[in-house]
């Protein structure tokens, strides 16, 4: 392989570790490995800390598809505690309302579902990397100030309801959208679209265009299989 020319890497990001700590993993392996200073790559889709599976990492001129890769289609599934909300929509911040659940029934939800399929209108989370006038909304957020995100369109392709559980209030789906779709602010609406509430207590992407999360190395395996490729280390030359 050759990392310096470009080349792509499937990593499934494991959980509580941020899109840009699994990219300086590898990018310090490999540049070790290439015997170079600091190798070029970049991420295609940021996945949030609480979140798993599928991360596309882009070294060399194939950083120049990063752009292409991020509008591909994408497949998640995410688990989702009812009756209760918390500031970021997942389980980053301690609940903060409670509401009521006797009313929601299986066939409820699956009426619900059905509602958020196509192009929908959607408010990102304030706990995100939205940028407001240059800095992050998360950061905002986190220094006390208010935050305003605008609503924009997003496309849900197929949103499945894969479990239910009336008991605990736990309900699974699988959801396959376009970018720039947020799964917690998804969680959020169909919290509210049941007169009641949801956050996220699970989120993995299982896929991306192509590259489905059996394709992707785990972090721990990530060294072992770098020890065995074969580098090579030359950059290609333009001619006139």
């Amino acid at each position: 392989m050759n990392f310096l020319e470009g080349e792509y890497i499937y990593i499934n990001k494991p959980y509580r570790m941020t899109s840009f700590g699994a990219l300086a993993f590898v990018r310090t392996r490999v540049s070790r490995k290439c015997g170079v200073r600091r190798v070029k790559i970049g991420h295609a889709g940021t996945l949030d800390p609480l979140a798993t599976g599928v991360l596309i990492l882009c070294t060399g001129k194939k950083t120049k598809e990063i752009e292409r890769l991020q509008l591909d289609s994408k497949e998640y599934t995410a688990t989702l505690q009812l009756g209760a909300t918390t500031p970021s929509y997942d389980m980053e911040h301690e609940v903060d309302a409670t509401y009521p659940t006797a009313h929601i029934t299986r066939d409820l939800i699956l009426q619900t579902l059905s509602r958020f399929e196509g192009d929908i209108r959607q408010v990102p989370p304030q706990y995100s990397a939205c940028k407001i006038a240059g800095d992050r909304a998360y950061d905002l957020m986190r220094k006390g100030a208010t935050v305003e995100l605008k609503a924009k369109t997003v496309h849900i392709d197929e949103i499945e309801l894969t479990a239910f559980d009336p008991a605990t209030m736990l309900m699974s789906i699988r959801v396959r959208c376009g970018k720039g779709t947020y799964i917690r602010s998804l969680a959020r609406d169909i919290g509210e679209a049941l007169g009641s509430g949801a956050y996220l207590t699970a989120l993995c992407r299982t896929q991306l265009g192509a590259i489905r999360i059996e394709d992707c190395l785990t972090i721990d395996d990530f060294p072992q299989w770098l020890e065995q490729v074969r580098i090579e280390n030359r950059k290609s030359v333009n001619r006139k």
